[in-house]
């Protein structure tokens, strides 16, 4: 049977002239288009690693922008600012401070008052006017460090007042805060508004005690003046013994 096929494909190649070749080779030369499996995966897997190349490059330019969008907004200044409130409510304080009379919150001015109003020793060559006068500055002097001591406290009040607005405002400003240069500008803000409280506190403690060391200083000179115009008045023991 396969001497017939043979014999048969070799006539008809005799008859046409026609040498015989590859199914594959002929398609081929027809304009045919081979295909290659291994060739085809390998082009597959270089187009794959190109892609996912060009999608890192994207992902990193998206955060190189996101990091300038959040670095701009860490350098956002807050635009709000409490210093001149908070610069007024203390210069407010200081000059009720610097009003104080007679004893003023000066070391040279304290000395020097503390030495005529104050006199470590008693002067008993002073007389019975000069006794009554100085009682009276002291007594004045009291009197007005009391009042000055009620001011400052009332403006202190005043401030502190004035403070719970300011404080909430800040807060609000702290929450709202969208980056760091905000968040630390607010805290900064709220730590001086402390800070002024504090100094109120502490000025109107110098207030209060000065009153009350004047008011004992006070106290202990009229004892004294006291017990000098008793032992003038009953006099000395010769007066009651001479006949």
């Amino acid at each position: 049977m396969k001497s017939r096929i043979f014999a048969a494909c070799l006539v008809a190649t005799t008859i046409t002239g026609a040498a015989i070749v590859p199914i594959t080779a002929a398609h081929a030369q027809f304009g045919g288009v081979v295909f290659d499996p291994k060739n085809y995966a390998q082009n597959l897997l270089t187009a794959a690693r190109t892609l996912q190349q060009i999608n890192n490059q994207i992902q990193s330019l998206q955060n190189e922008a996101t990091m300038l969008t959040n670095m701009a907004k860490h350098l956002q200044k807050l635009d709000f600012s409490s210093l001149s409130q908070i610069t007024r409510s203390m210069q407010r304080i200081d000059t009720l401070m610097g009003q104080a009379e007679g004893i003023a919150f000066d070391v040279t001015s304290t000395d020097d008052a503390l030495r005529r109003q104050f006199p470590a020793v008693f002067d008993t060559a002073l007389s019975t006017s000069d006794i009554v006068a100085q009682a009276r500055a002291r007594l004045q002097a009291s009197t007005r460090a009391y009042r000055q001591t009620m001011r400052v406290q009332a403006q202190v009040i005043e401030n502190v007042q004035a403070d719970s607005g300011l404080l909430s405002e800040l807060v609000s400003q702290s929450q709202s805060a969208t980056g760091g240069l905000q968040v630390a500008q607010a805290t900064n803000q709220l730590l001086a508004l402390s800070t002024k409280q504090q100094l109120q506190i502490q000025q109107m403690m110098a207030a209060q005690y000065r009153a009350d060391a004047l008011e004992r200083g006070r106290q202990q000179q009229a004892l004294e003046a006291a017990r000098e115009r008793t032992k003038r008045f009953i006099g000395t023991r010769d007066i009651y013994t001479r006949h």
